[in-house]
């Protein structure tokens, strides 16, 4: 499955009022889930395999760095929790680094929100409008993600242009 998101990332200190603002709107919460991903190396993009509680996928995906809203084309494989899938890319492609959270995962209507907690990178809010049959479209996306950003008062000083794979590669 292909589809279109728009992004934002942010780090913040707030996320028990980003709960609250996420609750009293009715979000629907599907819980917490302790994800690994493990990003390999790849010629284009980004190749991670998430193993979560909740969510086990393959994701590939392709996205401009930049602080704000980002366009990202998104493929998901859901691979069979059995597979030797990690030790196929591991010996084929290599490691490039593996990230550690606990995110709280909350929805409204196509709008899926994160409060992570990243081992050595801190606390952060993603907000993801998703456009999974290409209904929606690119501009009410962005319209999406940045009603969000305004409603949880999130200044553009707290956003941030990287994937958390890159924060421990990099000084930003």
């Amino acid at each position: 499955m292909t589809f279109l998101s728009v992004e934002i990332k942010a780090r913040t200190e707030q996320l028990e009022r980003i709960r609250a603002i996420l609750t009293a709107r009715n979000a629907l919460f599907k819980g917490i889930d302790h994800q690994v991903d493990t990003y390999f190396h790849c010629n284009y993009g980004r190749l991670k395999l998430r193993q979560g509680t909740i969510e086990n996928h393959l994701i590939h995906y392709s996205r401009k760095n930049k602080a704000g809203p980002k366009d990202s084309m998104v493929t998901l494989y859901q691979p069979n929790s059995n597979s030797q899938l990690k030790e196929v890319l591991t010996k084929s492609l290599g490691i490039l680094v593996i990230v550690k959270k606990a995110r709280e995962i909350y929805f409204i209507d196509n709008v899926k929100f994160h409060l992570d907690t990243v081992e050595q990178l801190g606390s952060f809010l993603e907000i993801e409008a998703i456009d999974k049959t290409g209904t929606i479209g690119r501009k009410r996306l962005l319209q999406q993600c940045e009603y969000y950003l305004s409603l949880f008062q999130i200044g553009k000083q707290a956003l941030v242009k990287n994937s958390y794979s890159d924060m421990p590669l990099s000084s930003d």
